[in-house]
């Protein structure tokens, strides 16, 4: 039994146990020779190391730096990103499937070493992998192969030391956790240090290709002009013709941060199983906090997304020994057609504007392994692992299925969204700290009320490509189920490809 209720309000226990510095809104005009865009941990780590070379960095946020998807990781620190060594095996071959992991394994040993010389909670851990599924025994024993035949350091096991029921498990030995604020709160100190200028608060819109570089545009009319544009966002800012919502979709999954009354045995966990489970434990107050994550869904096409949390706080209560929930928070990550990220230009014509993005849930390690190769790309070096991650690439199989199967699924939910009638309420009869569709004027709209009985009343068609948003109950916010846009109960733009707001509506003229 939980001693306390499950926390009313989704909040990271990262963002919690550390104090970040804050920076000014961008109000002039710039010129520099690299401008990054985006302050997680792709951003950071990609102006620290180009300003350890003499470059001179400009780094613009939307919103407060580490608010995002890295505030809101597991934080785990491996190359172990779920069962993808033996399908990459399948689809790219051995050389470039052994890059991928090189490239992730150097970006934990930079992780590594770089925690080593200050306070952020890392610890090495094992990364287990398990299943309770005969169907997936298969799976785990040719990804175990895989590990064998790249030469990575391995084990496999019939069990886990939970009491959780395991048919195979398979470890990555050797890989790490660690506390990710802190981390890149050292880090964003350096760059205080080194001089690179970072302003919050400033929504980067667009990008022009000069003569010599490249200009990037704020919605404030300021622009920062250089030799080069990181486009570092969680969703990229430019497309440049890219068409990257059609090459990536956006899932939504959970976490919540308990506390047990067995003791943690230590190591970071993962189910090939679905509903996926994952586990792993922090430092807090003296013992441990155990993160319980999981429940991936589509943005915008879960079920009610309370339900999710309460199906983590089931599974804690019966395989954990949960006594207490003290922290819950969800997180968005993108996904390529063929999993990898795309790392490069954004387009092949376009090598002035570099993006990074789509890391699956990865991002500590693919992060961190995008900001190396965005420094050697600006600093005109080979780097070995570009071609296995560049944008502009094509692997028939798996992209065109996948292609396929996203692109139908975004086909129908905007026909769907604009045919459906029955699912909307009266304003009169949603309850506080409700939202839902409602009828304003014959039309649909997207309406909540708050706990103060206020109506904030929005227009319900996404920005981007005119889907019609869904409520997000967990997180109070209005989800696109087509390409992943997300907005506040204002219709503020929280997460791309949307880059504008939703209209806001006047709930008093509401029918």
């Amino acid at each position: 039994m939980t001693t306390n209720p499950m926390p009313s309000n989704p909040e990271p226990f990262w963002r919690e146990t550390v104090s970040l510095p804050t920076f000014p809104k961008l109000q002039q005009d710039l010129e520099t020779d690299a401008v990054v865009v985006g302050g997680g941990i792709t951003g950071i780590t990609a102006a620290y190391l180009l300003a350890k070379e003499g470059v001179k960095v400009v780094l613009l946020e939307a919103d407060v730096l580490l608010n995002g998807t890295t505030g809101h990781t597991t934080a785990k620190v491996t190359a172990q990103h779920d069962l993808i060594y033996d399908e990459l095996l399948q689809h790219i071959g051995e050389e470039k499937t052994k890059k991928y992991y090189e490239a992730n394994d150097q970006a934990l040993s930079f992780i590594r070493e770089y925690a080593g010389g200050i306070s952020c909670d890392y610890s090495n851990q094992d990364a287990w992998i398990y299943t309770n599924e005969n169907k997936n025994i298969t799976k785990l024993e040719s990804e175990y192969k895989a590990y064998v035949k790249l030469g990575i350091e391995c084990a496999m096991e019939d069990s886990i030391p939970f009491d959780v029921p395991v048919k195979r498990a398979i470890i990555m030995k050797n890989q790490g956790q660690f506390h990710p604020l802190a981390y890149l709160a050292d880090m964003t100190e350096k760059l205080k240090e080194m001089g690179v200028a970072i302003y919050e608060h400033t929504v980067a819109v667009d990008a022009e290709v000069l003569g010599d570089g490249a200009k990037v545009r704020t919605r404030d009319g300021f622009s920062v002009k250089a030799k080069h544009v990181l486009s570092c966002s969680h969703y990229p800012f430019y497309d440049g013709n890219g068409f990257y919502f059609t090459r990536m979709y956006a899932e939504r999954s959970y976490v919540l941060g308990i506390k047990t009354d067995n003791p943690y045995p230590g190591g970071m966990y993962f189910s090939a199983d679905t509903p996926s489970r994952s586990i792993r434990s922090t430092p807090m107050d003296g013992g441990d906090l155990i993160l319980l994550g999981g429940e991936s869904h589509k943005t915008g096409q879960g079920f009610d997304t309370k339900k999710h949390y309460e199906e983590l706080e089931l599974f804690g209560k019966v395989h954990l020994g949960l006594k207490e929930t003290v922290y819950k928070w969800s997180a968005q990550d993108l996904i390529t057609l063929d999993k990898i990220p795309y790392i490069g230009p954004v387009t092949k014509n376009k090598p002035a504007i570099l993006a990074a993005t789509g890391y699956r849930k990865w991002g500590m390690t693919n992060g961190t392994a995008a900001a190396m190769m965005l420094r050697d790309l600006v600093l005109e070096r080979e780097n070995p692992h570009q071609e296995v991650f560049c944008p502009s690439r094509f692997i028939a199989d798996p992209s065109i299925k996948t292609f396929l199967v996203q692109n139908a699924d975004v086909a129908g939910h905007l026909i769907s969204g604009k045919l459906d009638f029955g699912s909307r309420k009266k304003i009169s009869e949603l309850r506080e700290d409700e939202g839902a569709l409602v009828t304003h004027q014959g039309q649909k709209a997207a309406a909540y009320k708050d706990t103060q009985g206020c109506v904030h009343l929005v227009d319900s068609t996404c920005t981007h490509l005119g889907c019609e948003v869904e409520w997000n109950s967990g997180e109070r916010s209005w989800d696109c189920p087509c390409h992943g846009s997300r907005f506040t109960i204002d219709g503020e733009v929280m997460e791309g490809p949307a880059d504008k707001p939703l209209e806001k509506l006047n709930p008093d003229e509401a029918q």
